[in-house]
C-alpha cells in the first residue's frame, strides 16, 4: 500500500516537472523579451526593476551606481529585497512611500498611501490621520480627488505649512439616505486638489461623536486617490474595505525651465530627437520623444524611430507606406496617381490614371457583356432543349409515331395528312389571339388562321383528350385525310406537338346552317329548293361515310351546327370522328 503511494506521487511529480519545463519554454521569450523592452529605459549595467516595477532613467535603484540616476533624492528607488516580492519606496525605506508605476511618456508617478479614519464608541476613540510631504514631485491636480466617507463628517486637506486648508462635509441620518456611487455629500463627499501641492495633513472631525449613528456609522473616513480607483458604496459607511489607495503625482526635472536649462549643455538631459516643455504643475523642464519616436528621451539614442508601417493603426496609407527616419510616407502603385493617404479628409488616395481607368472600365464592361451574352446563351438554350424534348413528348403521347407509321403505308397516289409543327400554327393564329375565335364549343376553341402560302385554315384546338382512344384517334386522322367528298370539310392535317393535338381544316366562309335557320337579326335566304338540297346532300354524305368509304366512319353527332355552308351553300358537314 504504502509503496503504491510512493509510485503515484513519483508519477505526480514527474507530470508537475514536465509541465513546470513546457511552461517554462513557452513563458521563457516572453520573459527575454520584457526584459529587453525594460532596458531600454535604463542605462546599461543599472538595475531597471524592482518586483514589479520598472524602473526607467532619470530614476534609478538605490543599490546601483549614482550614474544610473540623477543626483537628486527624489529619484532613488529603494528596494526592499527581503520581500518576496520586492517592494519599491521612494527615496528609503522609512518614506513609507510605495511606488506601483513610474511613467516616462505622461512624466508622472503612482505611489500607495494609507487612508484616514476617526472610529468612536461608547468607550474608546481611534483615529489615524495621514501625512505626506514630496519636496520634488506635486499632486496630479487633474487625476486624484479627495474624498471623505461618513454620515457624521468633516474632512480637512491642509498644507503642512499652513498656507491653505479645504475639505468637504459629509452627513446623513441613516443609511437608506446613501445612492451608491454618489460622492455629492450624503454618506460620501469629494473635491479637487489645487495645483502646486507637495504635501498635506488630512484631519477629520466629528459633529456629534457618531453617538447618533454609531449602529451603522462608527467611523469616518478620508483620502486622496487616484481618480476612478474609489467607487462609492453603501457598506463603505459601516466599514471601507481598504487600507490604502494610489495617488498619482507629477515629476519634472530640476527647477529651470527649457530655455534656462538649454543654456548649459553638460547639464540639460533632452537628447536625440527630443522635445523640451516647461512643467505645467510644479517647477522643472519635462523631455519627450518627438513625434514619429518612442523610448525614453533621457538616455543618449534613447529615441527611436517608429516604424509606422508595420502596423496598420499607425499609418494613413491606403496605396505603399514607406518609413522614414521620424515619420513615413505614402505611394500609390504603377497607374495610379494621388497622394496614396486614406480618403475621408485625410489625403486624396490612389486615383487610376485616365488610360488606366478607362482600361478598366473597358475591361468590365466587356465583360459584363460577354458574362450576360453567355448566360442568355446558356439559359435559351436550356429552355430550348427543355422545349424540345416536351415536344417530343407530346408528340410520342398523341401517337405521332403510329400516325408516321401509317402515312408512309398509305397509297401515294391520295393525299396523306400533313404534320404541322407547334411553330406554325402559333404563327398562323398569331399565337391564338382572341379576336382570331371563330366558334367555341364545349370540346374546343376554333380558330381562323393563315399558312405561310396564304391559305386560310380552321384550326380546331380541343380542351381534352381520352389517352385510351389514341389509337382510335389517328386511324380516324388517317382516314379523314384520304376523303375527298366535296359535301366534308377537308381535314388537312394535325398537330401533335401540344397537350392536346391540334386539327387543321379547310376553311368554310359562310358559317353553319344553324345560324342561317335560326338567326333572329336577319331573314333567312335560304329557299325550300336550297335546303332541300343541303339536306339531300348531307344524307348523301353521311351514307357515304357509313356504307361506303373503305373504313366507316360514324359521325355521332349530326346537327344543323356541324353542317357547314360555303358561298354557294353547298353542305359541308363537320365535326365528326376524330373532331
Amino acid at each position: 500500500m504504502y509503496t503504491k503511494r510512493v509510485e503515484g506521487r513519483t508519477m505526480v511529480i514527474h507530470e508537475l516537472l514536465s509541465k513546470v519545463v513546457v511552461l517554462g519554454a513557452l513563458l521563457g521569450p516572453y520573459h527575454n523579451h520584457k526584459a529587453e523592452a525594460d532596458d531600454l529605459m535604463t542605462k546599461p549595467g543599472c538595475r531597471s526593476s524592482c518586483g514589479h516595477l520598472v524602473i526607467p532613467y532619470p530614476f534609478g535603484s538605490s543599490d546601483s551606481s549614482s550614474d544610473c540616476r540623477i543626483d537628486h533624492p527624489s529619484f532613488t528607488v529603494y528596494c526592499d529585497n527581503s520581500a518576496d516580492p520586492p517592494i519599491p519606496y521612494l527615496e528609503n525605506r522609512s518614506s513609507n512611500l510605495q511606488i506601483r508605476d513610474i511613467f516616462v511618456e505622461g512624466h508622472e508617478m503612482r505611489l500607495t498611501v494609507w487612508t484616514g479614519r476617526d472610529c468612536y464608541n461608547s468607550s474608546w476613540h481611534d483615529w489615524f490621520f495621514p501625512s505626506i510631504f514630496l519636496p520634488k514631485f506635486p499632486l496630479s491636480s487633474t487625476k486624484n480627488k479627495f474624498t471623505a466617507v461618513g454620515c457624521d463628517t468633516l474632512a480637512a486637506f491642509q498644507d503642512r505649512r499652513g498656507k491653505y486648508s479645504f475639505g468637504c462635509m459629509s452627513l446623513c441620518g441613516n443609511d437608506s439616505e446613501v445612492n451608491n456611487g454618489s460622492c455629492s455629500g450624503i454618506g460620501c463627499c469629494e473635491t479637487s486638489i489645487p495645483r502646486n501641492t507637495f504635501n498635506y495633513n488630512i484631519s477629520i472631525r466629528s459633529f456629534s461623536n457618531h453617538s447618533n449613528i454609531l449602529d451603522f456609522n462608527p467611523c469616518s473616513y478620508a483620502f486622496v486617490a487616484e481618480v476612478g480607483s474609489y467607487n462609492f458604496s453603501v457598506g463603505d459607511i459601516k466599514q471601507l474595505k481598504f487600507k490604502d489607495r494610489p495617488l498619482v503625482v507629477d515629476w519634472a526635472i530640476g527647477n529651470q525651465t527649457c530655455e534656462e536649462a538649454k543654456k548649459s549643455s553638460t547639464s540639460y538631459m533632452c537628447t536625440k530627437n527630443t522635445n523640451c516643455t516647461d512643467a505645467e504643475n510644479g517647477s522643472g523642464y519635462k523631455c519627450t520623444c518627438l513625434e514619429g519616436y518612442e523610448g525614453n528621451p533621457y538616455l543618449e539614442d534613447g529615441c527611436h524611430d517608429i516604424d509606422e508601417c508595420a502596423d496598420p493603426t499607425l499609418n494613413q496609407c491606403e496605396g505603399k507606406c514607406h518609413n522614414i527616419e521620424g515619420s513615413y510616407t505614402c505611394s500609390c502603385p504603377k497607374g495610379y496617381h494621388g497622394d496614396g493617404k486614406k480618403g475621408g479628409g485625410v489625403g486624396q488616395g490612389c486615383i487610376a490614371n485616365p488610360s488606366q481607368l478607362m482600361k478598366i472600365l473597358v475591361g468590365i464592361a466587356v465583360g459584363i457583356i460577354v458574362l450576360i451574352f453567355s448566360i442568355g446563351f446558356l439559359y435559351f438554350g436550356y429552355k430550348k432543349r427543355k422545349l424540345i424534348k416536351l415536344k417530343e413528348q407530346y408528340f410520342k403521347q398523341n401517337g405521332g409515331l403510329l400516325l408516321q407509321q401509317q402515312l408512309q403505308e398509305c397509297d401515294r397516289t391520295t393525299k396523306a395528312a400533313k404534320l404541322f409543327s407547334a411553330e406554325e400554327l402559333e404563327k398562323a393564329t398569331d399565337n391564338y389571339d382572341e379576336r382570331r375565335i371563330i366558334g367555341r364549343g364545349g370540346h374546343g376553341t376554333v380558330y381562323k388562321g393563315l399558312l405561310p402560302n396564304n391559305m386560310v385554315v380552321a384550326i380546331k384546338k380541343s380542351k381534352f383528350v381520352d389517352q385510351s382512344q389514341i389509337e382510335e384517334f389517328i386511324n380516324e386522322v388517317v382516314v379523314l385525310s384520304q376523303i375527298n367528298n366535296r359535301n366534308v370539310v377537308k381535314l388537312l392535317g394535325c398537330c401533335l406537338e401540344t397537350e392536346v393535338p391540334l386539327l387543321v381544316y379547310e376553311f368554310i366562309n359562310n358559317g353553319t346552317l344553324f345560324d342561317h335557320l335560326h338567326n333572329p337579326n336577319k331573314v333567312s335566304k335560304l329557299s325550300w329548293e336550297t335546303r332541300l338540297r343541303i339536306a339531300s346532300e348531307t344524307a348523301g354524305v353521311l351514307s357515304y361515310l357509313h356504307y361506303t368509304a373503305s373504313t366507316p366512319i360514324i359521325h355521332r353527332d349530326v346537327k344543323s351546327a356541324n353542317i357547314l355552308l360555303d358561298a354557294n351553300y353547298t353542305a359541308k358537314v363537320s365535326d365528326f370522328g376524330a373532331s
